[in-house]
């Protein structure tokens, strides 16, 4: 009895130690994670970071030179078209003389002194030649009535007494005119610091008015400043009414199509904005990237279909241009996707077993692969499958 329970036990023995050898050698499934094919809607987007802008912005510049007053309007102010006074601009102040300059003006203030003086003196002698040439006539009157000068000479001295009056017209107007170069003289004379700088509503040539209805987006002149012809003052614009403009490469440019959606995102709120695409400019331009490599790039003006409040001009979204999309498609995560042999391929899960596929794919996006060939819908495949996996593996999902 003791010799068969020994046997049993060493029996046993033998077993468990053959058993613990084969799991030993035995093959270990490959933890795997794993995914599902589906269906349902898909969709490829280009997506590019946008900027947001005001469809019209209105920059008032300077109509003239001059020196502008302090803007008061602060961004975000709301302005009525023709009514809001949005700057004040005043001529310029002269400028400081040098010594020589002050020296030559002084001589021409000083000259135009003289000839004002010579023009009185001239203009009194005439007066005195007028005052005789108007006793000649009373007294040629006088004796013309009693025949003692004759006709011609009444009509001499009428002459001259007409010559008279015309040479004190012309004194009178000399005189007006060497005033008029001494007043211009002396105010050539006159220092910045002669002048007072205070504005009121009678000294202040041009009050520039707001062209439209809509809010100061930006103030680009905000202190006191002398400013040329056509120089920026402030822009305005509507921020109700905004659009996107993302720029796009080239290559990708020609995949767009006007009146494509597209979705805005990263914005700063909760949900997306739906937008469309309204322009596609025919002209690219050049654009160093970051990695300093040039590319050409192409705007894309896109119409938010419902404007935030919060959103305003200049803020950045990130927009994502559908080029394709389906209701309908067999799709794989693209993260089960390698190439074997040049073609698309993946693992399927078959009783355990890793399962290459030769598949065929059609669009693809970050996300999902079209599948128009090798899987179905429900299949198991493996996701970021390793070197260590090969057909015929055992698996198991993590």
């Amino acid at each position: 009895m003791k010799s068969w329970i020994f046997r049993l036990g060493l029996a046993g023995l033998v077993l468990a130690i053959l058993f613990g050898f084969y799991l030993a050698m035995r093959e270990k499934p490959i933890l795997v994670d794993t995914a599902r094919v589906t269906r349902g809607e898909m969709r490829v987007t280009i997506k590019e970071e946008g900027i947001t802008q005001v469809k019209d912005v209105y920059t008032v510049s300077s109509p003239i030179a001059g020196q502008l007053d302090r803007t008061t309007l602060e961004e975000g102010a709301t302005v009525v078209a023709n009514q809001t006074v949005i700057a004040s601009i005043r001529p310029p102040d002269p400028p400081f003389l040098d010594e020589r300059t002050f020296a030559e003006l002084t001589a021409a203030a000083e000259a135009a002194r003289s000839a004002v003086a010579l023009a009185e003196v001239e203009h009194a002698q005439a007066e005195r030649s007028l005052n005789l040439a108007q006793s000649d006539y009373n007294r040629a009157v006088q004796l013309a009535k009693t025949n003692v000068v004759s006709e011609r000479t009444l009509e001499q001295a009428f002459n001259d007494l007409q010559l008279q009056q015309a040479q004190i017209a012309s004194t009178e107007a000399v005189v007006s005119l060497r005033k008029a170069e001494l007043a211009s003289a002396l105010a050539r004379l006159r220092q910045p610091r002669d002048f007072n700088r205070t504005t009121s509503e009678t000294d202040c040539c041009v009050r520039l008015t707001s062209p439209v209805d809509g809010v100061i987006l930006q103030v680009l002149a905000r202190s006191e400043q002398p400013v040329a012809q056509g120089a920026p003052i402030l822009e305005i614009g509507d921020p109700t009414k905004l659009e996107v403009v993302v720029d796009l490469l080239s290559s990708d440019a020609p995949r767009i199509k006007l009146g494509s959606p597209a979705i805005i995102s990263d914005w700063g709120g909760d949900t997306d904005l739906a937008a469309t695409v309204r322009r596609i400019d025919p002209a690219a331009f050049t654009q160093v990237s970051s990695l300093g490599i040039e590319e050409q790039r192409v705007n894309v003006i896109l119409n938010l279909e419902n404007v935030e409040p919060a959103l305003g001009h200049g803020y950045r979204v990130l927009a994502g241009l559908v080029v394709w999309s389906a209701d309908d498609v067999l799709q794989v995560p693209i993260g089960a996707l390698f190439r074997s042999g040049g073609e698309w391929a993946a693992f399927a899960v078959t009783e355990g077993q890793a399962k290459l596929r030769k598949i065929e794919i059609g669009q693809i996006n970050d996300q999902f692969a079209q599948i128009t060939g090798g899987l179905d819908k429900g299949d198991t495949v493996i996701l970021y499958p390793n070197d260590v996996l090969q057909d015929g593996s055992l698996v198991e999902p993590r």
